[in-house]
């Protein structure tokens, strides 16, 4: 999927949009970016999940033979050397998914201002043509209420996902429960707020304002 320039029409349909609809269409076309954008900090984060809970469950095993061994009476010669290494890089790790968890955030937060110039748009087009759906009805077929209700059924979608990955965040390097780490990386990889509904939702925004043909 590739990003969309806002403003930009498919060769079988070039009208000159202004106001709200150039708004609107523009909006729709920063959706669309803001989206694959968080689609790609998901793919790293994954990646970096996986990595922290490989060095979680290593980490784990190694303290689990020690205690075999230290049980068999036998004298363990622990060497910082070799635990620092893995903590140094967990902690690495750690730090790198935390930079993700921001972006993220940071991405979640241009949505809302997003979703906000929307509901201010279609508000404002409301008040100048009434509430009449046939007279606010800027592309084909949806009022422009409708632009408002689906921007804002996202927005919530990525809000409650991105608490989701809060929490992944915090508890991912500290449980050693492999079934649990699996959750987390699941969880993390197929991010169960955004659903085939909400994908469904930008697709049709992106039909109705032209940026798909039809």
């Amino acid at each position: 999927m590739e990003e969309l320039s806002p403003g930009v029409s498919t060769p079988s349909r070039k009208p000159v949009l202004t106001g709200s609809a150039r708004k609107i269409k523009d909006n729709a076309a920063d959706w669309h970016n803001f989206i694959l954008k968080w689609e790609r900090l998901n793919d790293d984060g994954y990646t970096i999940a996986n990595q922290i809970v490989n060095l979680t469950l290593s980490k784990a095993s190694v303290k689990e033979t020690d205690i075999t061994i230290e049980c068999d009476d036998t004298s363990v010669s622990h060497q910082p050397a070799y635990t620092a290494g893995p903590n140094k890089e967990l902690e690495d790790k750690c730090t790198d998914l935390l930079a993700i968890l921001d972006k993220m955030t940071h991405l979640a937060s241009k949505m809302e201002r997003l979703s906000a110039t929307t509901k201010g748009v279609c508000d404002l087009q409301k008040f100048q043509q009434g509430a009449s759906e046939a007279a606010t009805t800027l592309f084909q077929t949806w009022p422009t209420s409708h632009f408002d209700e689906v921007s804002s059924k996202i927005l919530e979608s990525y809000k409650q996902e991105l608490a989701l990955k809060e929490t992944i965040v915090q508890e991912i390097a500290h449980t050693s429960n492999s079934d649990l780490s699996m959750v987390y990386l699941s969880c993390w990889l197929y991010q169960p707020y955004i659903g085939d509904s909400t994908k469904l939702l930008l697709e049709s925004m992106l039909l109705e304002t032209g940026h798909r043909p039809l």
